[in-house]
């Protein structure tokens, strides 16, 4: 409320009350004075010691009424702008939180609400300025038209308090939004502050432990600024925006934190893979000297079909033995440098490199064996083949007369294909590897169907 009210006058009652109190003594006083004198003066005494003129209980009803709406528009000013001011509050809590058209909106009629207010409150103060209602020589009439306008600028205030009420229910929503993320702030901003500080805890324990740690220091020293922004308030920065601060903090923080507790174990970690690395190069380098004795076997004994592409195995496993040495040194030099990521990339390509010559090792010899075993008898291979494929078939008509043929189709094409890997085997020199890999597919086309199968009368059951 822009406008001061203006101060309630002493009453009617009181000031009488003064006056007849000093009407006494003067008496007092004229009592005490030389008998000429108090004969001079008595007249004046008698006379009340001023000029007042009595209405009689007309007169005074009306200044008494004219007194009532004046303290009863006292009171509603003083009502509506005790609600201005807790409104106000209310409005600087959603705006300091709150930039949506809602709240602008909110702020807009707040502000038209205002004005209302300032012209309810200045007729209210010029009817309070435009009448005396202590004066001596008020008049009865002048009383009632006094008690007319006070009445009229108590009920323009009562109408706006009544306005002002019903904007500030409305705001509810938006207040109690604003209210919990304020009440959301302070902890949050003390979450972060902790959280930096357990992570340069943390930091300094893993420093005293021997580890540099420079890239987490790195990144716990760019919080800094986040910090210090932090400091200077919701006020400076607002407060979703310093919500939002609060949390990337935290979480960076504890994600310092976090990795600066699992440092030692991971250098830990890569030191045991140097050492398991080393050792299985180390045996990868004597099996593949085995592989050179296992062509040879194949190509004595099978046809060049079963065994080309087994030829670069040896020299590709030298190559990635070599390879991987190679970034073992790299790894070990990045561990002492204590470059975490640098050291744990080169172990994950070691580590690819020899998985990739153990299996290219491995298949030469599990090559050999697979040769010998269908060399010596291929009708174990076959019946496996074939029981697969009768499996499947006795499912596909299982509580049917006839086979779907998106089923029967596929079934019948692996039988065909079998037979053909069959008379394959006949000759001066098969192509036993070509065998075993039809025989396989044969078998993977078959479990398929079956998984088709299981699977449409599941959904259908």
């Amino acid at each position: 409320m822009t406008a001061t009210h203006a101060r309630p006058q002493a009453g009617a009652g009181e000031n009488s009350a003064v006056k007849g109190f000093r009407g006494v003594g003067d008496v007092l006083a004229l009592m005490l004075l030389p008998v000429p004198l108090l004969a001079a003066a008595l007249p004046a005494a008698f006379a009340g010691g001023g000029t007042r003129r009595w209405f009689g209980g007309r007169g005074e009803s009306q200044r008494a009424d004219a007194q009532a709406a004046k303290d009863a528009a006292a009171a509603a000013f003083y009502e509506l702008d005790t609600a201005q001011r807790d409104l106000r509050i209310s409005i600087e809590t959603i705006t300091a939180v709150d930039s949506s058209p809602g709240a602008r909106k909110a702020v807009d009629d707040f502000a038209a609400l205002g004005r209302r207010i300032d012209e309810a409150s200045h007729t209210y103060i010029t009817a309070v300025d435009a009448h005396d209602l202590d004066r001596d020589d008020l008049e009865p009439a002048v009383a009632a038209r006094a008690r007319t306008e006070l009445t009229a600028a108590k009920d323009e205030l009562v109408r706006v308090k009544g306005e002002l009420d019903r904007f500030a229910q409305g705001l509810g929503p938006l207040l109690g939004n604003a209210e919990t993320q304020l009440a959301r702030l302070a902890p949050a901003v003390e979450r972060a502050r902790q959280a930096l500080l357990g992570a340069s805890n943390a930091l300094d324990a893993v420093r005293a432990s021997g580890l540099r740690a420079d890239d987490l220091a790195a990144r716990l020293a760019a919080l800094a600024p986040e910090l210090t922004k932090l400091n200077q308030g919701a006020g400076r920065h607002g407060v979703p925006e310093t919500l939002q601060r609060a949390d990337r903090v935290l979480r960076d923080a504890e994600a310092v934190r976090a990795e600066a507790a699992q440092l030692p174990e991971r250098a830990a970690e890569i030191d045991h893979r140097l050492v398991s690395l080393r050792t299985r190069a180390q045996a990868l380098t004597t099996r593949a000297g085995s592989v050179e004795p296992v062509l040879s076997e194949l190509r004595r004994r099978f046809s060049a079909a079963c065994w080309q592409d087994l030829q670069p195995v040896p020299e590709q496993a030298a190559t990635n033995v070599r390879q991987a040495e190679e970034k073992l040194k790299e790894a070990a030099k990045a561990r002492d440098e204590q470059r975490w990521a640098d050291a744990t990339s080169r172990l994950s390509t070691v580590r690819a490199l020899l998985n990739a010559t153990d299996e290219a090792v491995s298949a030469a010899g599990d090559r050999l064996h697979r040769l010998n075993d269908v060399a010596k008898d291929p009708q174990q291979e076959i019946q496996r083949t074939r029981f697969a494929i009768r499996d499947a078939q006795r499912l596909a008509m299982a509580g049917r007369n006839t086979p779907d043929p998106r089923h029967a189709r596929p079934l019948d094409d692996a039988v065909a294909r079998l037979e053909r890997a069959v008379t394959g085997l006949e000759g001066r020199h098969p192509d036993y590897w070509h065998f075993l890999t039809e025989t396989e597919a044969v078998r993977q086309t078959v479990a398929r169907v079956v998984s088709e199968i299981r699977e449409e009368r599941g959904a259908g059951g």
